[in-house]
């Protein structure tokens, strides 16, 4: 035998390491709607870039038959390659292997590649399709979810770590995915749950399918899970793509620029897009697709608390966070749901360098029972403390309505905005006009021979007196008031004015947020 045989013995090895379950497995697998593990990763990653890490690695365990089942590669691909040109580290579990089980040289193999992410400084994805924990390996399994887990918290604000669901994911496997930073699904064939339908129907008599508890329609739009889903793999793994063109490296980076085009930046239709009575709703999408780079906004979270809408864009080619409240949908009044969404999108931009701009048209914070029970206050709070803790450069546009502590909340200057704007029917006030009126001039519309002519006075008189944007902009609470056509020269000159913002904060391991 000489190096030639030796080197096809490597080749050999490596064609059985790839085929993972055999062709068999792999036909089913693509008979559910779904791809393989490697499969995934070209399609992710720039065309042969994709670099192997652990190939030959697999389980010792010699219990319940396993000393007699090979398993290629342990039920996981890992390794690096690039997306857009730029380095980024995975995994891709297989699920022709052990249906893509978790074990401890699974789980080692994973650790090891989130370690070298890390070190050196690029975006970690996983390529989540599981049965779980391998029961046969026990506790050992269970030890490496506990590794991975550490993992995701430690590198959490130094990497971006992105999960994509891609098959089932349930028990502790789904602890991995909920630390990250975002999560994709796909319809039909992704699922995430703690306990399966099985497990609920014997413990509660419940009867729910595996779609209608943990798809991704119900994480997407209900639960808040997940962040993104698409029809099919391929426009999921596209959309990742996308996901990584707006954000750095990682902490210590910027967020690349790319060439913001030569369009006008005067945007005359800003002027009709808001309507001028406050009561009237409209769609901030609108707003957004004025202000940003063409076709250049991805919104986050799209059908969960759609009252609040954020997303990434691109304002000249640089990118920018947009938390922005929507009339449309319970006349952008912020409630639970919407207090956490945008608190951790808020936290993830400030993580990663992104300048965050708000676009302001609030009511106040939605009132009622099931809220103040819920803790509105608590999750409230996540705002004022994100926005608070932020350093990046923080700009806000007052649209047209801004009342109550929910002005305060969304990056006023009090808690740190740079720069505040206000188009100049803005209404900058504790409450509304009607119902401030109502309170200050009581006892005069009571007595008033004509009470209804009265209120509207005393409504006008108010609004004269406090809820224009000029009173706050006396008291410096707003920089400038703007005509709504020039937002976007006036946001591009903002960012470019705060490129080298530094803010320094007082020394501590770290704040307690109210979780």
């Amino acid at each position: 035998m000489d190096i030639y045989d030796k080197i096809n013995e490597l080749y050999d090895r490596k064609r059985e390491i790839e085929l993972g379950g055999g062709d068999d497995k792999i036909d089913r697998q693509h008979e559910k709607g779904k791809l393989t593990a490697r499969e995934r990763i070209d399609l992710l990653l720039d065309e042969g870039t994709f670099v192997e890490l652990n190939p030959f690695v697999t389980h010792r365990n010699q219990d319940f038959g396993m000393d007699k089942m090979k398993g290629p590669g342990d039920g996981v691909v890992t390794g690096y390659g690039k997306v857009n040109g730029r380095p980024v580290y995975l995994f891709s579990q297989d699920f022709t292997v052990f249906g893509g089980a978790l074990g401890e040289m699974h789980a080692m193999k994973i650790a090891n590649v989130m370690d070298l992410a890390a070190k050196n400084g690029a975006p970690f994805i996983g390529l989540n399709d599981s049965g779980g924990a391998r029961i046969q390996e026990g506790v050992v399994s269970l030890d490496g979810y506990g590794d991975i887990f550490y993992r995701n918290a430690i590198y959490s604000g130094v990497i971006p770590q992105i999960s994509v669901i891609l098959g089932p994911c349930a028990g502790g496997a789904v602890y991995s995915p909920a630390i990250t930073d975002f999560v994709f699904m796909t319809d039909q064939t992704s699922q995430m749950f703690i306990t399966g339908p099985k497990v609920i129907e014997t413990v509660t008599g419940e009867k729910i399918s595996s779609e209608d508890l943990g798809g991704s329609k119900v994480h997407n739009a209900i639960s808040g899970n997940a962040h993104f889903r698409a029809a099919s793999e391929e426009e999921v793994l596209t959309d990742v793509r996308r996901l990584l063109s707006y954000l750095p490296q990682n902490n210590e980076e910027m967020p690349p620029r790319l060439d913001g085009g030569t369009d006008a930046d005067d945007r005359p239709d800003l002027a009709d897009i808001v309507p001028f009575e406050t009561i009237r709703p409209y769609d901030v999408r609108k707003v957004i697709d004025q202000v940003v780079d063409a076709d250049s906004f991805m919104e986050v979270q799209p059908e969960f608390a759609r009252n609040i809408v954020v997303g990434l864009a691109r304002i000249k080619g640089e990118s920018v966070g947009l938390v922005c409240n929507q009339p449309k949908v319970m006349a952008g009044g912020l409630d639970i749901d919407s207090s956490d969404k945008a608190a951790r999108f808020i936290r993830f931009c400030d993580s990663f360098n992104i300048p965050i701009i708000t676009f302001e048209d609030v009511t106040g914070f939605f009132p009622g029972i099931k809220q103040e029970h819920g803790g509105i206050i608590r999750h409230g709070a996540k705002i004022l403390y994100a926005y608070s803790e932020a350093t990046v450069p923080k700009m806000t546009v007052i649209l047209r309505k801004a009342y109550g502590g929910a002005y305060v909340a969304l990056n006023s200057k009090s808690i740190g905005a740079d720069i505040v704007y206000a188009w100049p029917n803005a209404e900058i006030a504790v409450m509304g006009p009607q119902g401030a009126a109502n309170i200050i001039f009581a006892r005069e519309i009571a007595n008033s021979d004509d009470p209804e002519a009265t209120r509207a006075a005393k409504i006008d008189e108010y609004k004269e007196k406090f809820a224009n944007p000029y009173v706050a902009a006396s008291h410096g609470m707003v920089d400038d008031v703007i005509d709504p056509r020039e937002t976007r020269i006036k946001l591009i000159q903002a960012l470019e004015m705060m490129r080298n913002k530094k803010e320094d904060r007082p020394k501590k391991k770290h704040g307690n947020i109210p979780l």
